[in-house]
């Protein structure tokens, strides 16, 4: 199998490009947490330092607060910071998982725990997230709260966002990096990375070993 480098460069032009495609200019990187990494087989990026989980609480969407490092403690987690109304990128990240996640035993289904963060918490309120979220899957989580703390969070991750602005032509885009973060149930480190290219057969082929906290 042949392993490749991934610099932090080429994981800018890979997050400057999924922006793009969400809308609007590229984040900055600037106080973005920067990654290096091995990419294998396939699109997983695993990481030479793995992140820490963030301290993090936000309202779910039940309207209650959730602490991520309490609630995922032990678990396989797959973090995404993402918002509802993306035409695109969002919705099919999601998708992606939610059909990989149903190819899983209904054993490893319970285990796994899938947690989309908002990047527009204005207009994604805990009812809407969850009426999002559900079509998708109802067992995912979904987090909103205060804009700054989200996007500290999302630093942490090597993840930029930018608050939501509103485009000449009167629609409303929240700019983010596209990486999902998977984190070991061994360690309750993020030791993995997705980018947007991720496809259905790449989490179906990795998340039983994911489950374990093994690398793809």
């Amino acid at each position: 199998m042949r392993t490749t480098r991934v610099t932090v460069a080429a994981l800018a032009a890979a997050a400057a490009l999924t922006l793009t495609a969400c809308g609007g200019e590229p984040v900055k990187p600037d106080a973005v947490t920067q990654i290096t990494g091995q990419s294998k087989a396939g699109t997983a990026t695993v990481l030479d330092r793995p992140f820490d989980k963030p301290e993090l609480v936000l309202t779910d969407t039940a309207g209650k607060p959730w602490n991520l490092r309490e609630q995922t403690k032990g678990k396989p987690t797959l973090i995404y910071f993402g918002y509802t109304n993306c035409p695109d990128v969002c919705p099919l990240t999601m998708s992606n998982i939610a059909v990989a996640k149903k190819a899983l035993p209904k054993a490893d289904q319970d285990k796994l725990q899938v947690v989309f963060v908002t990047t527009d918490p204005e207009r994604d309120t805990p009812d809407s997230l969850g009426a999002w979220l559900k079509a998708q899957d109802p067992s995912f989580t979904g987090l909103t709260g205060d804009f700054a703390t989200i996007q500290a969070a999302a630093r942490k991750l090597g993840i930029g966002i930018e608050a939501a602005k509103k485009e000449a032509d009167g629609s409303v885009v929240s700019m983010h990096g596209a990486q999902v973060i998977a984190f070991s149930p061994k360690t309750d480190e993020g030791y993995l990375l997705y980018g947007e290219g991720s496809t259905v057969d790449d989490y179906t082929k990795d998340l039983p070993k994911i489950i374990k906290g093994e690398n793809p």
